[in-house]
């Protein structure tokens, strides 16, 4: 007897350590694409809509902490559904009501070109809007993190900060860093490749609770 398997389409998402997803797109600082942030790192992130609060308390946020993702060679550039003007006006109205600049550009996007193919619209949550989405790409325009939040929750901005430091580290030292790791605290080296290496990791001069699991200091 022939079985028939029935296959469901599911929405294409971005994957970590592949090239991020082309864009060209009108923004309120001009035309971006992605090529234009080659040897910077790149926080591209969604709101689901202008004029919200929650969506107000993040853009504050990031405006605060632009100095700082500067200071790491990085760039931000928002995104929702909603017009270039919608955009200019929520920008003028943070700055007049709350006194904060929002100092980095914002894309247009009414066709959903970006926010589908970085994956920003979840039908569960809406199909018109994108929910908070958040892509960290590095110099060479390869999608290296990615975090998702449903509209009701507002994401920790700080946190991506970290994210941007922890990779910048494992990028230059060949390391990991455990939870929550800040600059100037230990990472962790590398496990052993075969059994011989793990007999001597104990006694190469790291901070060693077991072979598999070593730290040390930068």
């Amino acid at each position: 007897m022939e079985t028939e398997t029935l296959h469901t389409k599911s929405p294409q998402f971005p994957q970590l350590n592949k090239p991020a997803p082309d864009f060209e797109a009108k923004t309120t600082h001009g035309v971006r694409k992605l090529s234009d942030y080659k040897g910077k790192w790149l926080v591209l992130f969604s709101h689901p809509a202008d004029f919200t609060p929650v969506c107000t308390t993040e853009f504050i946020a990031f405006a605060n902490h632009y100095d700082e993702f500067k200071a790491v060679n990085a760039e931000l550039l928002g995104l929702s559904i909603d017009s270039y003007y919608s955009h200019v006006a929520w920008v003028r109205n943070i700055k007049e009501k709350f006194g904060v600049e929002i100092q980095f550009p914002i894309i247009e996007d009414l066709s959903m070109t970006v926010a589908n193919a970085y994956g920003m619209i979840h039908p569960g949550a809406a199909d018109t809007s994108a929910v908070r989405a958040t892509f960290i790409i590095d110099p060479e325009g390869v999608l290296r993190a990615m975090v998702y939040y449903p509209m009701t929750n507002g994401r920790s901005i700080p946190e991506f900060l970290r994210v941007i430091k922890a990779l910048q580290a494992s990028d230059k030292n060949k390391i990991a860093t455990p939870e929550g790791w800040q600059p100037g605290d230990k990472v962790i080296v590398p496990p052993p490749q075969d059994a011989k290496a793990a007999e001597a990791r104990m006694n190469e001069g790291y901070e060693c609770t077991d072979w598999y699991f070593c730290k040390k200091d930068l």
